[in-house]
């Protein structure tokens, strides 16, 4: 049974850092794009970057323009898990963080063409 399991979320203050982690269960995570949304309260999900399925050696990664640089996403192989690091975070960071698969070559789509998901973590950037 393919799962994905997010973890390493939390409560931090505004500046700081969190790394999530994505770990799949049930496939193998480099042959499926990953991709990284959230959902704030109240607000639509927003897809915040991917990564596509391993071809030839080379990981393409997509971002949403609004995280400046701020969000890296990134795979290991060895663990199945696909990561998530964000920097100076900021209190409109604060919502559910989701990790999900889709089987297709490009993975910077709606998250609506994605077809597995995890059941979320929580980050809340507050002083």
């Amino acid at each position: 049974q393919l799962q994905l399991v997010e973890s390493g979320g939390g409560l931090v203050q505004p500046g700081g850092s969190l790394r999530l982690s994505c770990a799949a269960s049930g496939f193998t995570l480099d042959a499926y794009g990953i991709g990284w949304f959230r959902q704030a309260p109240g607000k639509e999900r927003e897809k915040l970057t991917c990564i596509r399925r391993r071809v030839g050696v080379t990981d393409f990664t997509y971002y949403a323009d609004s995280l400046k640089g701020r969000f890296t996403i990134s795979r290991d192989n060895a663990k199945n898990t696909v990561y998530l690091q964000m920097n100076s975070l900021k209190p409109d960071d604060t919502a559910v963080y989701y990790c999900a698969a889709i089987n297709a070559q490009d993975c910077y789509v709606h998250p609506s063409a994605y077809s597995y998901w995890g059941q979320g973590t929580q980050v809340t950037v507050t002083s």
